[in-house]
């Protein structure tokens, strides 16, 4: 690699830790600025749009160029990726209602009419697109419609048709009925953890065991997904309704 180049790899940027390596660090570190992921890099890019790419808005892991990388590469996938940053109001990002077998409770977007995040949106071309469906066994990929839902590039062009992925289980709220807002990984299993007698005995009294226990072991997923239900701490995610691809 050319020493000028050498700013542009994932390490150097602090975005190199995948979240199905390290699951604590869910969602994984996002990029600073949009980029073009391309092998180790973060390259600039040339354009915000990507004629030929589906659009699709990423909540959690899939806005982690670590992530990204270890999916490409498992499946042998090397073209590159546009991660653009927009504004996307209609949706908030909520928590999945499943165990991830790769040691942590995931992301999933809510219907939020008032709320405006920072988010990412990856260009997929086909290949990418139909290896990223496969990765996601517990969402359904969905049109997030204008106007109901507005993503908004950083030079102001709104997208017409960009997608995002639901998770078909529903997702987690408080107590109160209403879908709760995902704060991070540590945070999350704490208060799970807390608040579960049940979960305690099956994945432990803390975050590292929890993650240890669910990374070992696919049928205490399956449980642990069971018990959300079971404790009555799954509600809609609001975006059933929404067209599924």
């Amino acid at each position: 690699m050319d020493a000028r180049d050498e700013h542009r790899t994932l390490r150097a940027l602090g975005l190199a830790d995948a979240p199905r390596d390290h699951p604590l660090s869910y969602p994984g570190a996002w990029p600073a600025t949009s980029g073009l992921l391309q092998g180790d890099e973060l390259l600039p890019l040339d354009r915000l749009t990507h004629p030929g790419r589906t659009p699709v808005v990423a909540v959690g892991s899939n806005a982690s160029p670590a992530q990204l990388r270890h999916k490409m590469a498992e499946f042998g996938v090397t073209s590159p990726i546009p991660m653009v940053k927009a504004r996307v109001t209609g949706i908030d990002v909520g928590v999945s209602a499943h165990v991830s077998r790769v040691g942590y409770v995931s992301a999933s977007p809510v219907d939020a009419p008032a709320v405006t995040r920072e988010l990412f949106v990856i260009w997929l071309d086909p290949e990418q697109l139909a290896l990223i469906d496969a990765t996601e066994p517990n969402y359904d990929r969905v049109l997030l419609p204008a106007p109901g839902f507005r993503v908004e590039l950083e030079n102001g062009e709104a997208l017409l048709d960009a997608f995002a992925y639901v998770n078909h289980h529903g997702v987690l709220h408080n107590g109160d009925g209403i879908p709760r807002r995902h704060p991070g990984q540590r945070a999350l299993i704490t208060e799970l953890l807390a608040r579960s007698t049940a979960l305690r005995e099956l994945f432990g009294a803390t975050p590292e065991e929890f993650c240890a226990r669910a990374r070992a072991d696919a049928r205490r997923c399956e449980r642990g997904t069971e018990l959300f239900a079971e404790e009555k701490l799954v509600t809609a995610s609001g975006l059933e309704h929404l067209h599924v691809r």
